[in-house]
């Protein structure tokens, strides 16, 4: 970087920086009409800015900063930080891997969209793109481009988590698809055979794809983290639908969004599930 992008890179970061964050910041109104805000930070978000001053070409420091925003909700300065990012090194495809899931976090699918596309054109080999891509596709009701995306990063997940939670996505695509054959082939061949911990919300949807537990089982007592409950309430909500039981689907889709895990994909699915079945 030439001195005059890192002197500009650096006055802006202090702006930044210096400037007063708020103790909770406006993030997303609900078609319901309800507000949800972000979180106060507890420390996290502060000390990452401080690090991103001292550092403020460090393209990590930014990575960091970015995501100790979302851990505390906040959305929409995530993006205002990724995007400050990419004012630095506008090549850089994990960079609109991060800033198009936080546009998906807030429903901005078709800013997330973009975002994907162009890491994609960068780098396709970024498990994250493809996975985050599947999730907008999915939300968006095109299917079997979901089931595309998510075949394209089962195989590129870095973790049993990952690879659960790709395989999860999948099979929901392939049956929202109408592709049941292919769901249940490629459930079969158990690409997920390294297991994340059994508490795991997708892991849990797995099984209950597989039959090896009911969905009466799917939720449990100590399952209370608004997001938790939110995937877990979506994961058996789509799969009612798969089965063909609209009501029972309903309610569960109704869970979902009534849990306040609103930055969760399972609430961000449940909504649009729910527009789609007025």
């Amino acid at each position: 970087m030439n001195k005059a992008r890192c002197l500009a890179s650096a006055l802006l970061t202090l702006a930044f920086v210096a400037a007063p964050t708020a103790a909770q910041s406006p993030q997303y109104r609900s078609p319901a009409g309800v507000q949800y805000t972000s979180q106060p930070d507890t420390g996290p978000v502060a000390r990452a800015q401080q690090e991103l001053a001292a550092n403020p070409g460090n393209i990590a420091k930014f990575i960091a900063l970015g995501t100790a925003q979302a851990g505390a909700r906040q959305m929409r300065e995530a993006v205002e930080t990724f995007t400050r990012a990419l004012a630095v090194e506008p090549n850089n495809a994990l960079l609109y891997r991060w800033r198009g899931h936080r546009h998906l976090s807030v429903r901005e699918l078709d800013q997330a969209e973009a975002d994907f596309a162009r890491g994609l054109a960068i780098d396709s080999t970024v498990y994250g793109i493809w996975f985050h891509l599947g999730i907008v596709r999915f939300v968006k009701g095109d299917f079997d481009g979901a089931a595309d995306a998510f075949t394209r990063a089962q195989p590129r997940a870095p973790d049993a988590g990952e690879l659960k939670g790709s395989t999860d996505w999948l099979w929901m695509s392939l049956s929202r698809a109408g592709r049941h054959d292919e769901a249940k082939a490629m459930l079969a061949a158990r690409p997920d055979s390294l297991q994340p911990a059994p508490d795991y919300a997708y892991a849990k949807r797995v099984q209950m794809y597989r039959q090896e537990i009911g969905p009466d089982h799917l939720i449990t007592e100590s399952d209370t983290a608004d997001v938790q409950v939110a995937t877990l309430s979506f994961g058996r909500g789509n799969w009612h639908l798969v089965m063909g039981d609209t009501a029972t689907a309903k309610k569960w889709l109704r869970r979902a969004v009534a849990s306040g895990g609103w930055p969760g994909f399972g609430f961000i699915a449940a909504e649009a599930e729910l527009r789609r079945l007025r």
